[in-house]
């Protein structure tokens, strides 16, 4: 299958002076994919220089006349940002000319776009976004982490179903576990809204493992692991504090003295594999699942190497079939062949 992936390169904190650059080194080992950057096209050309003849065919420039800023409001960036690098990015998928869109732009922004301009896939009420959390043992794939605050439990079924199709797709898993995030692993824990969902997701034809407690995230208990995203963006950013106080001891505990400092030194090999174990530009790329089109949104302060990834990441899910196998999942599904959720991007729909 022929990949192409659409570039948001205007998006995210450093805009054209990572995601170009991430752009031309991503080409240079994935000789089977293109890619159609997208944004002021005077500033791309600039920013590609001698790349543009290296790559040929599989590297394109698309212009856009407008840029998303990262706290503009999602209402703002439909209704007067027509002509944006984002909302271009996703119209090509769209239409066709791409397969996966990248961006690290406005979170809420891409989201509210994406949803709008894709739509939902049948049985689908809501996108969740999904991102690829390190473990023990490998990773795990978290969902939803901060798309949907308040979550029925049918809605926390059908991130299950995505997780794992996600899962299945990229890491070739052919049943993988998946665990639903609680205060407890014992039945009788956890809120009504858990409950609920547990029975939906022990009832499905799903690999349910049960519930999972925030240690088991890292741990590796389970493939994929379920919460609502109110609670999974907690989680994700008490993570994200976490490992920065980790961090910032370790340098200071290893700066302290001279001693601390010899230390160091011959820990360094050591730290140099922590580090690359731990690195969340590894995993960087978060999924928006459950649209009729693959969307990665990178970090916003991704440098180049972090955003090649999520390039990657999406460029993985169009070559492994992930919409189709999700709306397949779904449409085998009794009872769930129409979208029920009204509750689409406010206002929008004259955007």
């Amino acid at each position: 299958m022929s990949v192409t992936v659409a570039i948001d390169c205007m998006g995210g904190d450093h805009g054209p002076a990572v995601t170009v650059p991430a752009a031309l080194d991503f080409l240079g080992v994935h000789p089977g994919v293109s890619v159609i950057l997208v944004g002021l096209e005077d500033e791309l050309k600039a920013r590609v220089g001698e790349g543009a003849g290296k790559f040929g065919s599989r590297l394109r420039i698309h212009h856009a006349s407008q840029v998303v800023g990262m706290d503009e409001p999602p209402k703002s960036a439909i209704r007067a940002k027509k002509d944006s690098s984002m909302r271009v990015a996703i119209n090509l998928v769209k239409e066709g000319e791409a397969q996966a869109a990248v961006s690290a732009g406005n979170t809420g922004a891409l989201m509210a776009i994406a949803r709008f301009v894709l739509k939902t896939l049948p049985g689908i009420d809501r996108p969740a976004i999904c991102f690829a959390l390190p473990t023990i043992r490998g990773r795990t794939y978290a969902l939803d982490l901060g798309a949907n605050v308040d979550c029925t439990a049918q809605h926390l079924l059908q991130f299950g179903i995505m997780g794992a199709m996600l899962a299945s797709a990229v890491d070739h898993l052919e049943r993988p576990t998946v665990g639903l995030l609680n205060v407890g692993e014992e039945e009788i824990k956890g809120n009504g809204l858990t409950k609920q969902a547990a029975e939906l997701l022990a009832a499905s034809s799903l690999n349910y493992y049960g519930y999972v407690e925030g240690d088991g995230i890292y741990q590796g208990t389970t493939d994929v692991v379920v919460a609502d995203g109110f609670v999974g963006n907690v989680a994700l950013k008490t993570s994200e504090g976490l490992a920065k106080m980790l961090a910032t001891f370790l340098r200071e505990e290893f700066t302290r003295g001279p001693f601390s400092k010899l230390a160091a030194l011959l820990a360094l090999p050591v730290l140099r594999r922590f580090k690359h174990r731990a690195d969340p530009g590894r995993y960087n790329g978060a999924v928006l699942l459950g649209l009729r089109g693959i969307v990665v949104k990178s970090h916003g302060s991704a440098a180049a190497y972090a955003f090649e990834r999520a390039i990657a990441r999406a460029a993985d899910a169009a070559e492994n079939r992930l919409i189709e196998r999700i709306a397949d999942k779904m449409s085998a599904r009794a009872g769930t062949d129409t979208n029920t959720d009204t509750g689409a991007i406010a206002d929008g729909d004259n955007a």
